[in-house]
């Protein structure tokens, strides 16, 4: 089971997620039973954020000074999913999220949802560093993306 905590530091997000924390929960209950986790409490968080904050977070921890359209803080390199896991955060950029603005909701959510995925597979120690790891996170975000997409549409 994952246990997600949702927090926002950017009011924009409340009106194209109203419900954000079911909004992410039924993301994770839609992923392939082998990220379920059943009978081990895996839990992280989710930050909610916007181009300014996370531009802020990108240069602290990666010496980039540019926003980017998701961060992802895994506790450790190579994680081990035991009984209870906390597995890392996530941060997402609202900004990133809503361009073009004028992207209907439905694209809005599935980017999201997209981006959701790639930082969650970044918290289980998948990276796109090197040509083959990229194509092993691929096949794994695709997997996923089309398990939630199938069940949540």
């Amino acid at each position: 089971m994952i246990k997600i905590n949702v927090f926002s530091e950017e009011k924009a997000w409340s009106k194209k997620l109203k419900k954000k924390e079911f909004f992410f929960k039924k993301i994770c209950k839609a992923f392939p039973l082998k990220y379920k986790f059943i009978n081990k409490k895996v839990s992280l968080t989710l930050l909610l954020s916007n181009n300014k904050k996370i531009k802020k977070l990108n240069k602290n921890f990666r010496n980039k000074d540019k926003s980017t359209d998701i961060l992802s803080f895994p506790l450790n390199n190579k994680t081990k999913i035991s009984k209870q896991t906390y597995i890392g955060d996530i941060i997402i950029s609202y900004n990133y999220m809503n361009n073009p603005r004028s992207q209907k909701s439905k694209f809005f959510k599935e980017k999201v949802i997209k981006t959701f995925i790639h930082g969650f597979l970044h918290l289980l120690g998948f990276d796109h560093i090197k040509n083959n790891d990229y194509m092993k996170m691929l096949k794994e975000e695709k997997l996923i993306y089309q398990s939630v997409i199938s069940k949540i549409n």
